[in-house]
């Protein structure tokens, strides 16, 4: 994307600004300014020296903007993204120069993979002093440049209205993603002649929703209308193009078993007629064998990845294909398409459903109940119900549900109970499943749940954490405490890295090397931070704790001990085609 063109069309904005057109004020001033036009009402951060400018500007928009100070970057940034991904919204995190950038990156690449609007600041060194190794300079452009949508460095203050402009535009448009803006000291500091701010809603070379072609819509319809035995398979895209109800009406037009990807998880209520489960390595039964037996496989708003499709050479080889994506990029990328349908589905969907006949599939749909029954026997109830005194993971998720009806946002850490609470899990409302999907990152699950409840404060939020990867961020419990900021923290202790050792035990003959991992006592951890909670491993006492827990006033932690080393089933194992998955 072309980075010297910054002044482009642009609407104005109406909103509540501090400055007017022709103020002198500063860089810093100008930067809150656009946020707050931006409709930026929470930003994530941790001050330092070469961003205290744009710090203490923020002083005089205490009203109107709220500064959550994180205790690790990498912890602000998993904060806005948690809050875009339930808000809907663009997240917005701050960080000092050099180290303060490059802890931003793990965020950035995780946002960049799992299509996360955010707008980063970051500080850098006068402008001066660019390229003489000064003081916590580090090159962040070059650094983020593979993980961001965008990036761009200010040097000279009057950019700063029209770059941040295109940087909100860019971040929430099309795909959307994560964009980085990185301002020199000079330029947070320069006075300026204000003119004023005009949000963008255009880009010279940039298109972010392709053409929306009817040729391709009237194919596609065609080859569904014919189909026997059609699959849809869905993603985040739904969400993110906010087309739950235009999928609804799709699937239920067509009368198709419909089964999602981790991301695309909640875009209709889990417990839906049509509804078939989650696809992928640890996905369900049914979807994942019968992937294989489909006529046409349709694919909406997701990009194949390769935990879904298993072996390339040996998916869908039968079928015939038809995938809409907001990105032409991902189409024909993994797996070659019969019909494209490049757009945003918010607008392809309504036009293919108008074109497809309403149709009887319900042998076909009994064909994914049969393997549904077999998984059902064979895994989910001795999942659930085990035998001996040991709790599994799956019967906690199991209690949970029983007592959230399905209403909770549900944020998860990376691991077993990830594929637990992702297989498990009961949805009613979109935008519930939170979870690092294409990055798969180890300490996501804590300030991303701190940043999902400022993006839905008025719903449960539920981070679900294994003891390995809640202690790479567990910092942040200081910003709950500071906060007072009500999330329950639910860890899954098995004593064990998870699922690494399952792959050891599977795999490498239970050569278990460097997985088992020794914990402090979390519950005294949390008091620490005047946090509440309690530590179960006794079945009997398992439903009453989860109870106190969703209903205690405030952030509490419940640590549940687990089986050491239960696994999680099913499981295509890695080089493997989707129809050859392990039930145990």
């Amino acid at each position: 994307m072309e980075t010297t063109q910054i002044q482009d069309k642009a609407i104005q904005t109406d909103s509540k600004n501090l400055f007017k057109e022709g103020d002198t004020i500063s860089g810093s001033q100008a930067l809150l300014d656009a946020l707050v036009a931006e409709g930026v009402h929470t930003i994530f951060g941790y001050p330092g020296g070469a961003i205290m400018p744009i710090y203490d500007a923020l002083y005089d928009f205490q009203d109107t903007l709220k500064h959550i100070l994180v205790r690790h970057e990498q912890g602000g940034i998993h904060a806005a993204q948690g809050y875009a991904r339930t808000s809907g919204e663009v997240g917005v995190a701050f960080a000092t120069s050099g180290p303060g950038a490059t802890n931003l990156v793990t965020g950035l690449a995780d946002a960049q993979i799992d299509s996360t609007p955010l707008v980063c600041i970051t500080g850098q060194v006068f402008a001066h002093l660019l390229g003489t190794d000064a003081f916590q300079e580090t090159d962040v452009i070059n650094v983020t440049m593979p993980v961001t949508k965008w990036n761009y460095q200010v040097t000279d203050a009057t950019q700063l209205p029209a770059v941040l402009a295109k940087a909100f535009f860019i971040a929430r448009s099309g795909r959307p993603g994560p964009v980085l803006i990185d301002i020199t000291k000079n330029a947070q500091l320069q006075q300026f002649e204000y003119p004023g701010y005009t949000k963008c809603d255009h880009l010279r070379s940039y298109r972010p929703k392709p053409i929306v072609r009817n040729e391709y819509i009237e194919r596609a319809a065609e080859i569904i209308n014919e189909a026997k035995k059609p699959f849809v398979i869905f993603g985040q895209g739904v969400i993110l193009g906010k087309a739950e109800k235009d999928f609804l009406n799709f699937i239920e037009k067509g009368n198709f078993p419909a089964a999602w990807t981790i991301m695309g998880e909640s875009a209709i209520p889990t417990d839906h007629p049509l509804g078939v489960g989650m696809l992928g390595m640890h996905g369900n039964y049914g979807p994942n064998v019968l992937t294989n037996e489909c006529d046409v496989l349709i694919a909406i708003g997701m990009r194949f990845d390769d935990r879904v499709t298993g072996r390339l050479d040996k998916y869908a080889k039968q079928a015939q294909v038809i995938h809409l994506d907001i990105d032409p990029a991902e189409v024909d990328k993994n797996v070659k398409t019969t019909v494209p349908v490049w757009g945003d589905c918010k607008e392809t969907l309504p036009l293919l459903t108008k074109l497809i006949k309403s149709n009887d599939h319900s042998e076909w749909l009994a064909e994914f109940r049969k393997y549904e029954a077999e998984e059902e026997k064979q895994c989910i109830q001795p999942e659930k119900n085990p035998e001996g005194e040991v709790l599994s993971m799956a019967e906690v998720l199991e209690a949970l549900n029983e007592l959230t009806n399905g209403d909770a946002v549900i944020v998860t850490d990376v691991g077993q109970h990830q594929m637990v609470a992702c297989r498990y899990a009961k949805f009613n409302q979109t935008r519930s499943n939170i979870t690092s999907g294409g990055l798969g990152t180890m300490g996501f699950g804590l300030p991303a749940a701190i940043g999902a409840k400022y993006g839905a404060p008025d719903r449960t939020v539920v981070a679900i954490a294994g003891d390995g990867g809640f202690q790479m961020t567990l910092q942040e419990l200081g910003t709950i405490m500071q906060y007072d900021i009500d999330v329950k923290i639910l860890i899954l202790n098995n004593e064990f890295l998870g699922m690494v050792r399952q792959w050891q035990e599977l795999f490498n003959d239970r050569r278990y090397s460097s997985v088992n991992i020794t914990s402090p006592n979390f519950v005294a951890l949390a008091g620490a931070y005047g946090i509440h909670g309690n530590s179960v491993k006794v079945r009997t006492d398992l439903k009453a704790a989860l109870k106190t827990m969703l209903e205690h006033k405030g952030s509490y932690l419940l640590e549940v001990m687990v089986g050491k080393e239960n696994n999680v089933f099913p499981m295509v194992p890695q080089g493997c085609s989707v129809a050859e998955i392990r039930l145990k």
